[in-house]
């Protein structure tokens, strides 16, 4: 997706860039198109590709490999994002006052290449390393990288103009900038998830080629970028307003705080060691930065268009006919809304609406644009209500999940005492499962336990009356009733199924996951095999009780085999679901299905409405933001308020992380709700701050 921030850097450079002919002469000729601008932009398109690439599978990557829940999922992503949009102010700095573009951009992409080959190395769970720690670095090594060099590149494109006499050339520099943007984003939304499905070491999933390719990406455009060294036009650094515009604000509270002569505005204590046009420049600057505050929380909203809703989309169907839509697709949905809106406001909606009287300014836009992006998360609000059947049900701090699997065909009762002497009863029907889902547990807890098979024709085995079951705090576990000899006495006994604990959470790629429970007398082989011809094979022994967990693929009419001889027909695993299937050897060979966390019901196309009203949101929102401050802002700080207004994105990540760092155990259908009734009050007290905003405009004006 092509964000605000792709857009700021590009105004920012029409901002800073300055004459480049120094001969008047040079005016009469007619200059040749830099040939060297072509390093730039295919350097911009191969970044472009790496960081939307990472950005549009992180969010999954945390929760299904690094195994956070989605709240921490949450928080990890956003502060990278943030960390992104922060960065670009001291890579200007860097590049203004000490080390110049092209040396800042060559510097910080050998960090960022660093940082995507730490996190590609990191997302293979083969090597012996730590995982999360390696991921954490890598990501943030990536973050310094992406935000360093943001403000510099598409300046350093720029500088190889000669202005004023090649502006027209400039001009399709951007826009062909501005489309290898475009370019990239789109194609890395697309074809990560799709690499990131793959299989690869060994595992289900392939993120260590979802994040090589993008890596690969990053070292080309690192190699492009440094081949094109000898035509560059390179400027030596001059300094950076913003650091003056820091020393006038600075200068100005000091004066404020202990200046013993009264001023009529605070910055006019700055005054005698800043010129008046700077002091002036940065009242103009400050009032813009009160008017775009509530603009924060705009990007809070938007920007979780790649975790909340991407968790959103891991629980709802993706199936197309014989096409599955992964969860992460769904962001690639946003840049081709982009591009195609874009033209379509401008020809079209804003002129209609212009006419109709209904939006004719600026700020009217930005108001609007802050309502529809409400309107959006009221949608996803809705669209979460109707998709949290779905969800897994995980066992929460302070309790513990316990399923027993009765293999035998006989009934079978239950009683049970735990440390604290509370008591539980339970009866499980013939190949029948026993779910309690909140059992209290701290720490662990032994539940001591009789069992008996009650009815008749029951299989020959002595009660139990002295058993044990362990069970852990946050954890789910599974036992499965067999046979255990003392002497010549065979009795009833309950034992864990494997070690491991019950893995309940759905597939990253919304694909049901299965696994066989049971009980055999010899060893054995089984074939699961689906009627689209997709199958799994494997052992099972005497020893175990568990196959381990297969992603499989969406089919009805599932054939299972054991040593060739078919046990059951018609097993439908549908998209999204987690299954058990139980197995036994008893008078004949039996097999039950059971659904532990419910398939996905909800069709993933059912997001499209909220990312089509949050798409026309962006268009109003972000660009008229930034053309509207841009213009407004004094032509010494249009880089500044570019750098600002990229920091209003890292901001409103801030806010998702504080946010989901303070509500975790709240359902997520009540906080996409209330960051859409947030969204309203905020753009209520924009309209005040405008207000005031043209007051200060004119007061300023007049002074």
């Amino acid at each position: 997706m092509t964000s605000h921030e792709d857009i700021a850097e590009l105004n920012s450079s029409n901002g800073t860039i300055a004459n480049n002919s120094d001969n008047p002469e040079e005016g009469k000729k007619n200059l040749k198109y830099p040939k060297q601008v072509f390093f730039i932009i295919s350097n911009e398109f191969c970044e472009r590709f790496c960081y939307y690439g990472n950005r549009t599978i992180l969010a999954i990557y945390l929760q299904q490999m690094l195994k956070y829940s989605e709240d921490d999922a949450t928080i990890i992503y956003h502060s990278f994002v943030m960390l992104c949009y922060f960065f670009p102010i001291i890579g200007a700095i860097i590049a203004d006052c000490f080390l110049g573009k092209f040396r800042t951009i060559l510097y910080l992409s050998i960090l960022y290449v660093i940082g995507n080959i730490t996190l590609s190395t990191a997302s293979n769970f083969s090597l012996p390393i730590n995982h999360t720690a390696f991921s954490l670095l890598g990501l943030f090594l990536i973050a310094v990288g992406t935000g360093g060099i943001k403000p510099c590149v598409s300046s350093f494109g720029g500088d190889q103009f000669v202005v004023p006499q090649q502006e027209k050339q400039l001009a399709s520099f951007f826009s062909v900038f501005y489309f290898s943007i475009n370019a990239g984003s789109l194609i890395s939304t697309y074809l990560t998830p799709e690499l990131r499905v793959m299989s690869c070491f060994g595992a289900d999933s392939c993120y260590p080629l979802a994040f090589g390719v993008p890596a690969a990406l990053m070292i080309t455009a690192l190699v492009v970028f440094v081949c094109g060294k000898s035509l560059y036009t390179m400027k030596n650094p001059q300094g950076n307003i913003l650091v003056e515009v820091s020393k006038c604000i600075g200068r100005g509270v000091w004066g404020k705080l202990f200046g013993k002569e009264k001023k009529q505005h605070w910055l006019d204590h700055a005054e005698e060691k800043c010129s008046s046009e700077l002091v002036r420049d940065t009242k103009i600057l400050l009032e813009l930065i009160y008017l775009f505050s509530p603009t924060i929380l705009f990007w809070a909203l938007y920007d979780q268009q790649g975790s909340r809703w991407t968790f959103q989309a891991v629980h709802m169907n993706g199936k197309i006919g014989s096409f599955t839509i992964m969860p992460d697709q769904m962001q690639v949905v946003n840049p081709v809304l982009i591009m195609a809106f874009i033209p379509l406001f401008e020809l079209v909606i804003y002129p209609l609406l212009a006419k109709l009287r209904l939006i004719r300014t600026s700020i009217q836009k930005l108001f609007w644009g802050g309502i529809i992006a409400a309107v959006a998360f009221a949608i996803s609000a809705y669209v979460e209500y109707k998709v949290q059947d779905a969800y897994a049900v995980l066992p929460a701090a302070g309790e513990s999940q316990l399923r027993i699997y009765n293999s035998y065909d006989c009934p079978l009762t239950i009683d049970a005492t735990d440390s604290s002497s509370h008591k539980y009863s339970w009866t499980v029907g013939s190949m029948d499962l026993l779910e309690d889902k909140s059992i209290p547990v701290t720490g662990n807890t032994t539940l001591s336990y009789s069992a008996s098979f009650t009815g008749t024709g029951c299989p020959a085995l002595s009660p139990v009356s002295d058993g044990s079951l362990t069970l852990f705090e946050a954890e789910a576990v599974s036992f499965i009733t067999s046979e255990q000899t003392s002497g010549s006495t065979a009795m009833l006994n309950i034992e864990r199924v494997d070690k491991k604990f019950d893995d309940l959470s759905k597939a990253d790629t919304a694909q049901p996951k299965v696994r066989i429970v049971y009980r055999v007398n010899s060893n054995s082989t089984f074939t699961l095999a689906s009627s689209d011809g997709s199958s799994i094979s494997g052992d099972l022994y005497m020893t175990a009780h568990a196959t381990d967990v297969y992603i499989v693929t969406s089919a009805s009419g599932y054939v299972l085999t054991i040593n060739d001889k078919t046990v059951a027909t018609g097993l439908n695993l549908d998209v999204g679901g987690v299954y058990s299937l139980l197995v036994a050897e008893n008078s004949n060979n039996e097999a039950h299905l059971f659904t532990l966390t419910p398939p996905n019901s909800v069709h993933i196309l059912w997001q499209l409405p909220q990312i089509i009203v949050i798409s026309a949101a962006e268009i109003m929102f972000s660009i008229t933001g930034l053309e509207f401050s841009y213009s407004k802002a004094p032509q010494s700080m249009k880089s500044v308020i570019s750098s600002l207004w990229l920091l209003t994105d890292s901001l409103g990540n801030l806010i998702i992380i504080l946010v989901s760092e303070f509500t975790k155990d709240i359902p997520q259908v009540y906080m996409l709700s209330s960051f859409a009734i947030l969204m309203v009050i905020v753009m209520g007290i924009f309209v005040l701050l405008a207000r005031c905003y043209s007051r200060a405009m004119k007061k300023l004006t007049v002074d």
